[in-house]
C-alpha cells in the first residue's frame, strides 16, 4: 500500500509538471501572437493606433499648458441624416467668440487619422498650446476649430483606415464636406465665402482632408495634410494625386494647398513628393516641406510628436492665406476713388 501510494504521488507529480509545461507554452504562444501583431503594426507605420488617449509627446512640452482660460475644446453632438445616427465633433471657439457677438470667423476642420476620434488632436495632438501661441504671436486668426468624426459605419479599429469617401460604408465624404459644414454653420458666426474654410489631417486624415476638399470646393479652398497619401484603394474618383486631373481650372486657381512628411515617412513621404510634383505641374498654389521624423516609431519626432510640431507649420499657412483673403475683401468693399 504504501509502495502504492508513492507511485501514486510521482504519478501525480508528473502530471503536475506536465500541467505546467502546457500553461507555460500556452503563455509563449500568446506572447509571441502579441508581439508578432505589434511588430506587423509597427512596420505597417501604424504603431501609433495602439497609443492611449494621451499625448505622446517629449520634453517640456508635456508640462506646457493653456494660459487663456476662454480657450478650450467640447464635444457636441448633432443627428446626421447621411449618416442615420448620431454624430460628434469637437470644437474649440475663439478666445474672443463671446465679447464680439456681431464678429464672424473662419473655419479650420482637422481630420483624424486611422483608430481615430474627435478628441484625437487636442488630447493625444495637445493642439490647444499650438493654437494659442500662434494666435498671440498673429500667424492665425482668431479661427472656430472643428474637429469632425471621420469613422464610418464601423466605427475606429487599429486595423483599417477611416474611409473618407462616399462609400458602402457610409457616406463620410458627403458628411463632413457637406452636412457637418452646414451644421456649423447653423451653430456659428462663420464667415461663408470658401477662401474662408480650412481642412487639413493627419495620416490617412490627410488624405481624407483633401480628398473631401476636393469634391467639395463650393466648401473648402484651404487644404492641408501631415505624413498623408494621395493614392488610394477606392480608386482614381477618391485618390488626390489623379482626381485633381478633373478639377476644373477656375476651381484650381482658387487652392491653396500645404504638404508636409517626415524623412522617416516611407510610402508617405513618397506620395507627398510625388503630389507635389503633381501640384507643381498643374501650377496649383502649394507649399511641401520634409521635415525629420514621421511615422517612425520612437523619438522627439515620431508620430505624434511630429504632428504636434508640425501643426504649426499648416496653421500658420492656414492663416496667412486667411489674412490674404480678408485683405483682399477689404480692398473689393472699399469704394472707388472719385477722380
Amino acid at each position: 500500500m504504501e509502495n502504492r501510494n508513492k507511485n501514486d504521488r510521482k504519478d501525480f507529480g508528473i502530471m503536475s509538471n506536465s500541467v505546467a509545461i502546457d500553461k507555460r507554452k500556452k503563455q509563449v504562444i500568446i506572447a509571441s501572437s502579441i508581439v508578432g501583431m505589434l511588430c506587423l503594426l509597427a512596420a505597417g507605420g501604424a504603431w501609433y493606433l495602439l497609443n492611449p488617449d494621451t499625448p505622446q509627446l517629449d520634453g517640456p512640452q508635456t508640462r506646457e499648458q493653456v494660459k487663456d482660460p476662454r480657450l478650450s475644446y467640447q464635444i457636441q453632438t448633432y443627428t446626421s441624416q447621411v449618416m442615420g445616427g448620431k454624430r460628434t465633433y469637437g470644437v474649440t471657439l475663439p478666445p474672443d467668440y463671446a465679447q464680439n457677438p456681431q464678429k464672424r470667423y473662419p473655419v479650420i476642420f482637422l481630420l483624424h487619422g486611422g483608430n481615430g476620434k474627435p478628441t484625437d488632436w487636442f488630447k493625444k495632438g495637445a493642439a490647444l498650446p499650438v493654437i494659442e501661441k500662434l494666435y498671440k504671436s498673429g500667424k492665425l486668426p482668431h479661427s472656430i476649430i472643428i474637429t469632425p468624426d471621420g469613422n464610418d459605419k464601423r466605427g475606429p479599429s487599429p486595423f483599417y483606415d477611416p474611409q473618407y469617401i462616399n462609400g458602402e460604408n457610409g457616406n463620410v465624404s458627403t458628411a463632413i464636406g457637406e452636412e457637418l459644414v452646414k451644421v456649423i454653420q447653423s451653430r456659428y458666426r462663420t464667415l461663408p465665402a470658401p477662401k474662408f474654410w480650412a481642412m487639413g489631417g493627419l495620416s490617412s486624415g490627410g488624405w481624407g482632408a483633401l480628398n473631401v476638399g476636393l469634391h467639395h470646393p463650393d466648401r473648402f479652398s484651404i487644404l492641408f495634410s501631415h505624413s498623408g497619401y494621395f493614392r488610394d484603394r477606392f480608386g482614381p474618383q477618391n485618390s488626390p494625386i489623379i482626381y485633381i486631373n478633373r478639377v476644373p481650372q477656375e476651381v484650381r486657381s482658387r487652392l491653396r494647398i500645404y504638404l508636409d512628411a517626415g524623412s522617416d515617412d516611407g510610402k508617405y513621404l513618397q506620395q507627398t513628393q510625388e503630389f507635389a510634383g503633381v501640384l507643381k505641374q498643374l501650377k496649383i498654389s502649394h507649399v511641401a516641406n520634409e521635415f525629420p521624423g514621421g511615422h517612425n516609431l520612437v523619438g522627439p519626432d515620431s508620430l505624434w510628436n511630429y504632428w504636434h510640431k508640425h501643426l504649426a507649420d499648416s496653421l500658420t499657412y492656414v492663416g496667412k492665406q486667411f489674412r490674404e483673403a480678408e485683405a483682399n475683401k477689404s480692398k473689393v468693399s472699399q469704394p472707388a476713388a472719385s477722380k
